[in-house]
This record gives structure tokens, C-alpha cells and sequence, in this order.
């Protein structure tokens, strides 16, 4: 069910469309709560596959709009409702300067999308200006500083450590990747919004037996493309370390044959409030 691969990506970045199922749009249903004439907004909507899952529903005149950051993925997500006969709002905008006025939804949900903003607190106070009184706030984010990576060949373990170090490097400061996940509900106190409760999504991936080629190419490019974006002889230096490693890494896996493990896991975090 859900992807994971952190020797690609230092954060679970394409989480929305890899990982998202039946499961979790009952559990946004239920804390969404949303009845006939509700205003939601979807904080990083992506190509708008939460509004197509929720507008599957009919619930009725629920009323959907969606915002990200990327005008091409607003485009992608406008044809996509519309190819499914729904009317959604859409509009490119940062998740810190919401172009809404002030308790202009019933309801908001972000999946995945404050792990990738500088400043999380200004994005959770605006979620909590556009959410009327009584309103729902719900944000799913992951602890990228705790993902479990396991091998069960010496290369394949190198090959972990190093993706850990080659992707912190290439982000600079930004690299830690901050636990947002368990910090969320702090974060909603602090901005008026009352933590309800924390709900955790396991996201995980067992291989047994050696990868196919295709699987190892991906890796290879993943890696060749970040390490274009380079901006430090460091970050550089590891990059082409790690590709190497990969190299023996796939070599070791197809020697081991049918013994061969790779596991990775990590976990989502959902938060949800209500608008004080």
C-alpha cells in the first residue's frame, strides 16, 4: 500500500500520491466532519487527489477549494476534478499568505506540505485565520530525523547512511529536516487551535530478494539529478561516494539472491483541532 524510499528523497515528499488510500479519506471524512454546504480548503492540494477521493462522496453542496504552491500542479489539479465532473475552487498560493479572508472555511486539511516551509508556525497561524470558530484544522505531517532504514547486506547499510548524509548536505542548513509530525499539536496551541487528538499512519516498505534493474535505476538517477543541485564540494564529494556504493550495493543484493532484505519504515503524524 504505501512507498517509502529514503535513498532518493530526504523527506516522504511524494507522499500524497504514493501513499494515499480508502483508509485515509474515511479517517479526513471523520475529522473533517463535513456536512452539505461546508467551505473546505486543501493546503498543498498537488494534482488534487484528495479532492477527487472526498467529492467521490457527494456530499451535498460541499463546497471544495484547493491552493498550492506550484501553478502547474493547480492546472494538472483543475483538470483532473474536472475530468471527474467536480467543481473545485483552485488557486497557486503560499501556504503563508493564504489568499482568503479571515474564518473564510468551515474546514482545512495540509498533507505533507509543512515539512517543506521555513517558517511552520506562520503557515499554522494562517490555517487557523481562514478556519471559522469551532472549525477543524487537520495536518498530517511525518518525522523525517526517525526513519528506519535496515539492509541486510554491508553495502546496503553504507548505501543508508550515506543517503542520510548526502541529502542533510545538499539542503544546507535546511537539511535536518526538523521533526514536524510530533510537534504539531504545540504548534496549534500556540495559534488559538485546540489539539483533539494524534492519529499515526505507518508508512513502510519490505523488500525480500533482489530489487529488479529498474528499481536500482531510479535510485541511480534519483541521486544523479539531486547531485546536479550540489552547491557545496562537500554535498559533491558524498553524492558521487553514494552512487558508488549504490553500484555495489545492487551487486551484493543479486549475489544474496533470495535472502536478500531491504526494510524501511517511518510515521505520519495527523493532528487534529479545532479553531478556538
Amino acid at each position: 500500500m504505501a512507498f517509502i524510499d529514503a535513498l532518493t528523497s530526504a523527506t516522504l515528499k511524494h507522499l500524497r500520491e504514493a501513499w494515499w488510500d480508502d483508509a485515509f479519506t474515511a479517517f479526513l471524512e471523520e475529522t473533517l466532519a463535513p456536512r452539505p454546504g461546508n467551505r473546505i480548503l486543501d493546503v498543498g492540494c498537488g494534482e488534487g487527489l484528495a479532492e477527487v477521493e472526498i467529492g467521490r462522496q457527494h456530499i451535498s453542496q460541499l463546497r471544495l477549494f484547493g491552493v498550492d504552491l506550484v501553478p502547474s500542479k493547480v492546472a494538472a489539479a483543475r483538470q483532473e476534478t474536472l475530468a471527474h465532473n467536480q467543481r473545485v475552487g483552485f488557486a497557486a498560493a503560499d501556504a503563508c499568505r493564504l489568499p482568503f479572508k479571515d474564518g473564510a472555511f468551515d474546514s482545512i486539511y495540509s498533507v505533507a506540505v509543512l515539512q517543506h516551509i521555513d517558517l511552520v508556525d506562520t503557515a499554522v497561524a494562517e490555517f487557523a485565520r481562514v478556519t471559522t470558530t469551532k472549525g477543524r484544522v487537520v495536518a498530517v505531517e511525518p518525522d523525517n530525523t526517525a526513519r528506519y532504514g535496515f539492509s541486510s547486506t554491508p553495502m546496503g547499510r553504507r548505501a543508508f547512511e550515506l543517503s542520510a548524509q548526502f541529502f542533510i548536505a545538499l539542503d544546507g542548513p535546511r537539511g535536518d529536516r526538523s521533526a514536524i509530525g510530533p510537534t504539531l499539536p504545540e504548534r496549534f496551541a500556540r495559534q488559538g487551535i485546540e489539539p483533539l487528538s494524534v492519529r499515526l499512519f505507518p508508512v513502510s516498505r519490505t523488500i525480500l530478494g533482489p530489487p529488479p534493474p529498474p528499481m536500482w535505476q531510479a535510485r541511480r538517477e534519483a541521486v544523479e539529478s539531486a547531485l546536479k543541485s550540489a552547491r557545496s564540494d562537500a554535498a559533491a564529494w558524498l553524492g558521487r561516494e553514494y552512487l558508488d556504493v549504490l553500484t555495489g550495493y545492487e551487486r551484493e543484493a543479486n549475489a544474496a539472491g533470495s535472502s536478500f532484505v531491504e526494510i524501511q519504515n517511518t510515521m505520519l503524524f495527523a493532528t487534529v483541532g479545532q479553531k478556538s
